[in-house]
C-alpha cells in the first residue's frame, strides 16, 4: 500500500509540473494579444499637424469608446469637454485622430459659444488596434489632448458589396431629431442620421475586385436661424451612414438647418422647426 501511495504521489507531482508548463506556455502565447496598444505614431503625427506646439493634458476631456469593438467599421465614439463656452473663453475646435489608420485624421469639429458645449457622439472606423485621441483647441490657442485605446480591425479596407451607382444615388438622405423636452435658452441635443456609403478608397468591389473610389462626406454644418452652431470637416475615418449627435443653445424659437457636402460636390440639406416643449 505504501509503495502504491509513493507511486501515486510521484505521478501527481509530474502531472502538476506538466500542467504548470502548459499553463505558462499558454500565458506567454496570449500575452501579445493582451499587450497595451502602443503609442507608436503620435510623434510623427504631432510634427505633421502641430509642429513646434505644446499640447497639455486635458483631464477635463471625457472620452467614451469600447475597449474592444465588435466591428472596426462601426466603432461608437464620443467626447465631452467640461470647459467654459463663453464669448471670452471657449473650445473652438476638436480634432479626432485614430493613430493607426491609413488616414489618421477622422474629423475636425468646430464650435462657438452658441454650441453650448464641445460635445459629439458618432461612429468611427479602425483599421487595426489603435489609440484614439482628441486634440482640443481653445480660443486662446492653447491645445489639450486626451487618448483612449480601442481594439478593432478591418474598418477601412476589406471588401464592399452592393451596386455602387445605387449607393451613390441614395446618398444624402437625412433624419434630424431634437431631444425632448426642449427649453429655449438651455443646451439641447440633436441627433443627425445621414445615408451615405462613406467609401474609403481602400475597399475592393466584391464583383470587379477593383478598388472603389473614395466617396465620403467632407462637410457637416448646423445653422440655427442662419448662425453656425457646429461645423465639421469629416474624412474616411467616419463610418458608413454617419450618426452624429451634438448640441446647441437655442436663444429663441426658430429653425435648425443642416447642410451636408461630399467630396464629389454633392450638397444636401434638411431643417427642423425649434420651439419649446
Amino acid at each position: 500500500m505504501k509503495s502504491r501511495l509513493r507511486m501515486l504521489a510521484r505521478y501527481q507531482g509530474k502531472f502538476c509540473v506538466g500542467l504548470a508548463v502548459i499553463t505558462l506556455s499558454l500565458t506567454l502565447a496570449i500575452q501579445p494579444v493582451l499587450a497595451e496598444v502602443s503609442d507608436t505614431y503620435w510623434g510623427t503625427l504631432q510634427n505633421t499637424y502641430y509642429p513646434g506646439k505644446k499640447i497639455a493634458s486635458g483631464a477635463f476631456i471625457q472620452l467614451t469608446a469600447p475597449s474592444r469593438a465588435d466591428s472596426g467599421a462601426q466603432v461608437p465614439f464620443a467626447f465631452s469637454i467640461d470647459y467654459p463656452m463663453t464669448a471670452e473663453k471657449y473650445i473652438k475646435s476638436v480634432s479626432v485622430f485614430v493613430d493607426a489608420n491609413p488616414v489618421p485624421l477622422a474629423a475636425i469639429f468646430h464650435f462657438n459659444p452658441s454650441s453650448g458645449k464641445a460635445e459629439i457622439s458618432t461612429r468611427i472606423r479602425l483599421e487595426s488596434d489603435s489609440l484614439v485621441r482628441v486634440v482640443a483647441e481653445a480660443n486662446d490657442g492653447q491645445l489639450y489632448m486626451r487618448t483612449i485605446p480601442v481594439r478593432a480591425e478591418g474598418g477601412c479596407g476589406g471588401a464592399v458589396g452592393g451596386d455602387e451607382a445605387v449607393a451613390k444615388a441614395a446618398a444624402g438622405k437625412m433624419k434630424l431629431a431634437l431631444e425632448k423636452p426642449l427649453k429655449i435658452g438651455s443646451f439641447s441635443h440633436v441627433k443627425l442620421l445621414i445615408k451615405h456609403p462613406m467609401f474609403t478608397g481602400l475597399q475592393r468591389d466584391l464583383v470587379t475586385q477593383g478598388f472603389r473610389p473614395a466617396f465620403f462626406i467632407n462637410s457637416v454644418e448646423a445653422k440655427y436661424n442662419g448662425k453656425t452652431v457646429m461645423q465639421a470637416a469629416t474624412f474616411i475615418g467616419i463610418s458608413e451612414d454617419p450618426n452624429i449627435q451634438f448640441g446647441f443653445i437655442p436663444d429663441k424659437p426658430g429653425t435648425l438647418e443642416l447642410i451636408i457636402k461630399d467630396n464629389e460636390g454633392g450638397t444636401f440639406n434638411t431643417s427642423i422647426p425649434v420651439k419649446e416643449g
